[in-house]
């Protein structure tokens, strides 16, 4: 590791025969961990910075500082990014606080008495025989601050594109075990980076929940949203509608096409699913309008139920056409929001039943966290000159731009 150097151990060295009054040790960490880094990030690219090669596969293009909490205080590291594809050092562990907080959360089940045997074997598993009750406090006391902090930051920037979802992991209150609504949102801002913009629980997916959760994100900073893309959830639509005044809806095309399909029969689902496919296929929105009315026509003979569907959806499930063409694929659906979901369902079943809805906030907010801070240091979501085009003087700017080189 070209940083970490002879001279530059034979200093600490002396600095350690010095009985010299400094953190020697935390700078020894910080340097071999960055050399760590550097060298992973080495084989990422598969060259040396300004090394010319050909197994290179893309090029440094800055850094971004990360600070990293160990026993030794805080350290300052810089991680490298990459023009083309993402890099996050395995050396920092992006896991670890989600193992932590579903430790924390088994832990609490544990000692409140609602553990099963299964949960017990989770316990073992995590390697925390013997943890007291004390500990386990001050644990979720520690992740609650954090996760609270993270919650109810600002947003400082526009967010144009906007997702809402929502899952139902099992929680006990009142003496019983019920489904609960954990809502999430996430965003694109307006140089196309992607965050988590927040999150919540309450008993239902209802009108009155969902509006309060996104009054709450306007209060905290959400502005220019342009798309909020989701299901068709009638509570949720009139929430959008009363508190996202001036943003458009998109209908996940996804779902809706499931919506479809689930009123063809099954040996017929392959055809219709292909021909579904041709509306969103067109190169314009007027296109696609006028290709769903000629595939309504053609089918409302056979599948009456399925084409009422597919008519009454057609404002919202083409909503995005109106938008730039290299978003559509990703603004089209809720997917984005889906591989969140999968995660976090993976980590609730190994929980089971919560004890409480602060152990829910407690492991899928740090779940959401670490998400939010892979995307802090990997590539945009959609280019600048993508999203340029939303403001129409950017898009001029940046064609001007273009012209003069």
């Amino acid at each position: 590791m070209a940083s970490l150097n002879s001279f530059a151990v034979l200093e600490w060295i002396r600095k350690i025969q010095g009985e010299e009054q400094i953190d020697f040790l935390r700078e020894l960490v910080q340097m071999f961990a960055q050399s760590l880094i550097d060298a992973e990030a080495t084989q990422k690219v598969g060259a040396n910075p300004y090394e010319r090669t050909e197994e290179r596969k893309t090029q440094r293009n800055g850094y971004r500082k990360r600070e990293w909490n160990t026993r030794l205080g805080t350290l300052d590291l810089k991680i490298p990014k990459l023009r083309q594809g993402s890099f996050f050092p395995s050396i920092l562990e992006p896991r670890r606080r989600a193992e932590q907080t579903l430790a924390a959360v088994v832990q609490e089940a544990y000692v409140n008495g609602v553990s099963t045997r299964k949960v017990d074997d989770v316990v073992r598993a995590l390697g925390l025989d013997g943890i007291s009750k004390s500990e386990v406090s001050r644990l979720c006391k520690q992740l609650d601050e954090e996760i609270q902090q993270f919650k109810g930051r600002p947003l400082e920037r526009e967010y144009p594109y906007v997702w809402l979802d929502a899952t139902f992991p099992k929680v006990r209150e009142g003496g019983r075990v019920q489904r609960m609504a954990f809502v999430i949102a996430i965003g694109v801002t307006d140089t196309g980076e992607r965050e988590v913009l927040g999150f919540d629980i309450g008993t239902s997916e209802d009108r009155a929940f969902w509006t309060e959760f996104l009054r709450g994100l306007k209060e905290r900073g959400l502005r220019g949203v342009r798309l909020v893309i989701s299901d068709a959830h009638l509570g949720l639509r009139q929430a959008i509608s009363e508190v996202l005044t001036g943003a458009a809806w998109q209908r996940c095309k996804v779902n809706t096409r499931r919506n479809v399909l689930s009123q063809v029969p099954k040996k017929q689902q392959p055809m219709v699913a292909a021909i579904i496919r041709t509306i969103f296929a067109q190169p314009t929105q007027e296109a696609a309008r006028g290709q769903r009315r000629r595939v309504v026509e053609e089918l409302r003979g056979k599948f009456p139920k399925a084409m009422q569907i597919l008519e009454a959806a057609e404002e919202d499930v083409l909503a995005f056409m109106a938008l730039p063409g290299e978003h559509w694929r990703q603004i089209c659906s809720t997917n984005p929001l889906e591989r969140r979901g999968r995660e976090m369902r993976r980590r609730m079943d190994v929980v089971g039943i919560f004890p409480n809805r602060e152990s829910v906030l407690r492991l899928m907010g740090s779940i959401l966290q670490e998400q939010h801070e892979e995307w802090m240091v990997s590539r945009r979501y959609f280019s600048l000159e993508s999203m340029a085009k939303l403001k129409p003087d950017q898009a001029l700017l940046a064609s001007a731009s273009v012209l003069q080189k």
